[in-house]
């Protein structure tokens, strides 16, 4: 969590924030996520009761004063107003607003379970937002080769060994730059995902040579981290903002830069490609990305145009009334 979030947090959120971090082992990111989210519905609270100076924006209240009281002065309704608030003036989308949902309920149940300082739960009840049901973009087979064979340039075997393992084993980009050269043990990479989980990635024959190849050539000398795999120009672990750069690089070579897709698309991509094409079970695929959920999973299996057609093309009646 960041420095400056715990500093400012006020105690009764505090130690919810070093629970979540230090005993249930959640990500930096996850963990300042949470105190975002507290810290606006505080917020809005402080205002919808009337506690903020006349001068004040919600947007810069002070939370600091926030106490067990005050949370105990929380009811349903006034969570209610609190989401009414974030989807009309904060125009949060239902993903977003979902977010939320999820800090507060984990919070109250926190103070209700955990620490037993409230008897009620404000949040008891409250529902998910529903989200509308998108499918995600992703490259198709013939784009994703053609972005492997447009990298080029200085760091050619690098790049090509990063899209490589990011179109063939679906991994985050947090992951990617977080591999060390102990991680990969034959055709096994060990992957540190979110909350600082571990799993275990299987190989292909693309990934493994392309991972022998930048072997041959990564550099060691004067490299600042001895244990990053892929090494930046500066010689320091390449960061998630240098990876992000690379592949925009390659895919406004192609044609597909502005388009939306981005790195995390790469991941949608190798999804997609091992469910089409692998005919992967979904549960083998939940495991392979590192999802906790398998309804996570699930938006991966939507069906190609052309699947689609041959479904609609196999039923019999398409042949007994085909035109003469």
């Amino acid at each position: 969590m960041r420095k400056e979030y715990l500093e400012e947090a006020p105690d009764i959120v505090r130690e919810f924030l070093l629970y979540v971090q230090n005993i249930q082992g959640k990500g930096e990111k996850t963990v300042d996520e949470y105190y975002r989210d507290l810290r606006t519905f505080f917020r809005y609270m402080l205002y919808l009761k009337k506690r903020l100076p006349k001068d004040c924006e919600i947007e810069k209240a002070d939370i600091s004063d926030i106490d067990l009281d005050f949370v105990k002065s929380v009811s349903f309704n006034d969570v209610l107003m609190f989401f009414d608030y974030c989807m009309r003036d904060r125009k949060n989308e239902a993903a977003a607003r979902a977010r939320k949902v999820t800090a507060l309920r984990r919070y109250f149940k926190y103070l209700k379970e955990k620490q037993h300082k409230i008897d009620n739960d404000p949040t008891e009840g409250l529902d998910f937002p529903k989200k509308p049901k998108q499918q995600p973009k992703y490259l198709t087979l013939e784009q994703s080769i053609e972005l492997v064979r447009a990298v080029d340039g200085e760091f050619e075997i690098r790049d090509r060994c990063i899209l490589l393992i990011l179109l063939n084993c679906g991994l985050r980009v947090s992951e990617v730059a977080g591999i060390n050269t102990g991680d990969i043990r034959g055709d096994k990479l060990t992957v540190t995902g979110k909350g600082n989980k571990q799993r275990t990635v299987y190989l292909n024959d693309a990934c493994i040579a392309a991972i022998e190849a930048y072997m041959n050539v990564r550099p060691i000398e004067g490299v600042t981290d001895k244990r990053a795999f892929f090494v930046s120009r500066q010689n320091n672990r390449m960061s998630t903002r240098a990876i992000q750069k690379m592949v925009y690089k390659y895919l406004e070579k192609i044609g597909l830069g502005g388009q939306g897709y981005s790195v995390h698309k790469l991941r949608h991509t190798a999804a997609t490609l091992m469910y089409q094409h692998g005919d992967v079970d979904i549960r083998v695929l939940k495991d392979i990305l590192g999802h906790e959920n398998l309804g996570t999973t699930e938006i991966y299996t939507h069906l190609s145009d052309e699947q689609v057609k041959a479904a609609i093309d196999s039923n019999p009646l398409a042949k007994i009334f085909k035109k003469q």
